[in-house]
């Protein structure tokens, strides 16, 4: 019997070990896909952007993360699609951006 309870926890260790390992594994997968995914973003941004707009960018990223995340993936379905002439610098990033982010309200205090 006891010879039993040990066999019966020797294998639910192991399997407890096999499945921590295989989620380990499974975790270390995604992290390389999306350093991969990073890297391959980073070189096209590289080809359409100027220094001086991949610096806008990264900046803005600090505070911004969604529109950021927006605005690269727009530009790089642009590269991809052919529907980008040139390079853009900082002054047609600027404006893109302006263009992008949401009309602020304006809030007016009326004392009566």
């Amino acid at each position: 019997m006891n010879d039993e309870l040990e066999e019966l926890k020797r294998r639910k260790l192991e399997q407890l070990q096999q499945q921590q390992y295989s989620a380990q594994a499974q975790a270390a997968q995604q992290e390389q896909a999306k350093a991969e995914y990073d890297a391959q973003k980073q070189a096209i941004l590289r080809q359409i952007l100027t220094p001086e707009a991949r610096e806008r960018l990264n900046t803005l990223k600090m505070t911004k993360p969604e529109l950021v995340e927006n605005v690269e993936m727009q530009l790089i379905s642009l590269a991809q699609g052919g529907r980008l002439q040139g390079i853009i610098d900082d002054a047609k990033l600027k404006s893109l951006l302006i263009q992008l982010q949401p009309k602020k309200r304006e809030m007016q205090i009326r004392r009566v």
